[in-house]
């Protein structure tokens, strides 16, 4: 399964360390949709490149978009194209019967609150050995966001990654959905 992460990238990190494509940044997490850095870590990927680049775009909507919009932490935002083996081992919370099997309803997969959704997925990060979780994207329903648990960075492999800039297609059709100006 081929998955896209949208990360502040250091071009000489090694793929596992410190913003590289499979460096899982526990120290930044708290306030993520599922994150449990006393627990875990994750990263937070995507089934296409552009939703991807809308999450990291959301908070400039109604603003003209700049280059100063694709860095973080003084590093370039990139996209990493990431191979994810073992598609059988993502929990999908897409899927009705899943979500009845577990005693979750869509509104509370879908909400924004972070109360709500990470002890979910504290629970289904213990209830087995899950790589993560699938949902789908409060942007666009039909995109799908993966939550890849720290414990399968081993079923991860990086097959490649570039820099963004505000000429790259996927940065143009992310601007345009979120109404950020170009």
């Amino acid at each position: 399964m081929i998955l896209y992460r949208c990360f502040a990238w250091n071009r000489r990190a090694r793929p596992a360390d410190a913003d590289g494509a499979l460096w899982f940044p526990r120290a930044y997490q708290g306030e993520g949709r599922h994150d449990n850095p006393d627990v875990y870590g994750c990263l937070y990927l995507a089934d296409n490149p552009v939703s991807g680049v809308v999450e990291q775009l959301a908070r400039f909507r109604g603003q003209r978009l700049v280059p100063g919009m694709l860095d973080r932490r003084r590093l370039p935002l990139a996209i990493a194209e990431l191979e994810l083996h073992h598609r059988e081992s993502l929990v999908d919370l897409d899927d009705p019967a899943e979500l009845v099997r577990r005693g979750l309803r869509p509104s509370e997969v879908a909400t924004r609150r972070r109360d709500v959704t990470q002890p979910q997925a504290l629970e289904l990060y213990r209830s087995g050995k899950d790589a993560g979780l699938r949902w789908w994207s409060t942007y666009e329903a039909l995109w799908a966001n993966v939550t890849v648990f720290d414990r399968a960075a081993r079923r991860l492999h990086v097959m490649d990654v570039r820099r963004l800039s505000v000429e790259d297609a996927n940065v143009i059709e992310a601007a345009e959905l979120l109404g950020v100006a170009a």
